[in-house]
């Protein structure tokens, strides 16, 4: 089967499976940290200042900041979709490697950083809150249960990455003024918004094409180890 058609069955099989477990939907708030969290951090490095960052229970969110517009700004605007795809395949990577408790360790700080310097709205803090207790915690009290909460949030933030650079397909075929970072972009380039966000759902297919077989390969080493 061809590896590209595989990855977007398994994403599909996934999807379906974790909307079926209970709260999963709160989880997916975790793509959407990462993805301002990457407007932030690229603002900063580029020595601008990020004035608040807003998380909402439908899973969008919004980064305000105060960066020179030209290159800089067509960087902040990259960002977002890029780092949060890369995030995804950097769960299953440190999955891949026995080190998940690495991947809650970094999210855990990424959201400490968020909620103390930069998000206010009443609803992104109270998730950064609960977001933070869980994953303290799974790593100091469910130790046990740890790896399939790890695996969740990996498989939810992979979903969520895929699905949301293909939302932003439609969106810039259908409204090109009204999608997101797609719509920032064309107003800064030349380029229309369709290619933008057709570079970023490709981008994510090809993290999670990555991923999922970093998922195997791990899998299939404990079977062997299991077997013996």
């Amino acid at each position: 089967m061809n590896k590209w058609l595989k990855t977007i069955l398994l994403l599909i099989g996934s999807a379906f499976l974790t909307r079926l477990i209970p709260f999963s939907s709160l989880f997916r708030n975790l793509d959407t940290m990462i993805h301002e969290f990457g407007h932030a951090l690229m603002t900063l490095l580029l020595s601008g200042s990020v004035l608040r960052i807003e998380l909402y229970a439908d899973h969008s969110g919004v980064t305000y900041s105060a960066i020179q517009e030209g290159g800089k700004a067509i960087l902040v605007s990259l960002s977002g979709y890029l780092l949060a795809s890369l995030f995804a395949l950097l769960l299953f990577y440190l999955y891949s490697k026995g080190r998940h408790d690495w991947g809650l360790i970094l999210a855990t700080g990424v959201a400490l950083i968020m909620l103390l310097l930069y998000v206010r709205g009443s609803f992104g803090m109270m998730w950064l809150g609960g977001f933070i207790a869980l994953n303290i915690l799974m790593l100091v009290v469910w130790k046990k249960a740890s790896k399939y909460y790890y695996l969740l949030l990996a498989f939810l933030t992979l979903e969520e990455s895929v699905m949301g650079s293909l939302f932003l397909v439609y969106a810039a075929a259908v409204s090109p003024s009204r999608a997101g970072d797609a719509s920032n972009l064309a107003r800064m380039t030349p380029v229309p918004a369709i290619f933008w966000a057709t570079l970023f759902f490709i981008f994510s297919l090809l993290c999670a094409e990555w991923a999922l077989g970093l998922f195997f390969k791990r899998e299939r080493v404990q079977t062997k180890l299991g077997s013996r």
